[in-house]
């Protein structure tokens, strides 16, 4: 089972909560934490998770979750309600950059992903979500190439993939009604023209018998 598997599993099922998306990240900047603040556990990994309630109404979270160093299991750290996010910074737009800052009300963190490319799939579900299930107090996303909110997101063309199915769906299913429609057509005319010959046929029959 992957990391983000069992992080889903482990911190987020429980709580009736699903995982959207995570990111392995470190600190650009280290912060001067005291030693009893960790727990004295030494090195860790840490993840930025984000996730939704399965109760309605849905409220979307950003958690940190955290896995010490020769542990099997992953803590639940720090969480912030999605409408607390103010802005996500994607640090330089010409680039892929496993650099990003996320600015909360309360706090700022400097991150670097494991990958860029990781980095990018996590900053396009976080975009979705915040259009999905924020209505006001969207936060800002700046210096975010345009593929993480443009038109060419993964996600975007998941749902133009499906859309365009649906509508292939829906032009075959009209053709199919117009082409069974002519048949109707069709066979409605040449039962007309069997009655139509028969009664002339009848009618002839008839004459030459008088």
């Amino acid at each position: 089972m992957s990391a983000k598997s069992a992080i889903s599993k482990e911190i987020f099922a429980p709580h009736d909560e699903r995982m959207l998306g995570a990111v392995q990240v470190k600190r650009r900047t280290k912060k001067k934490i005291p030693f009893l603040a960790t727990g004295g556990q030494g090195e860790y990994l840490t993840y930025i998770c984000l996730s939704v309630t399965n109760k309605k109404p849905a409220q979307a979270s950003i958690t940190k979750v955290k896995q010490f160093e020769g542990s099997t299991s992953f803590v639940r750290r720090s969480q912030w309600m999605l409408e607390q996010l103010r802005q996500v910074n994607g640090i330089d737009p010409h680039r892929d950059s496993p650099e990003f800052d996320l600015l909360f009300e309360n706090a700022f963190d400097q991150w670097v992903a494991s990958t860029a490319s990781e980095k990018c799939t996590f900053f396009q579900i976080l975009h979705h979500t915040c259009q999905r299930y924020l209505t006001d107090k969207k936060p800002e996303f700046i210096n975010c190439q345009s593929k993480i909110i443009g038109g060419n997101s993964i996600l975007h063309t998941a749902a133009d993939s499906v859309t365009s199915a649906v509508q292939k769906a829906s032009q075959a299913l009209n053709e199919r009604g117009e082409r069974l429609g002519r048949a109707e057509e069709k066979t409605e005319d040449m039962k007309n023209s069997a009655q139509q010959f028969a009664e002339t046929a009848h009618k002839l029959a008839m004459k030459h018998k008088c």
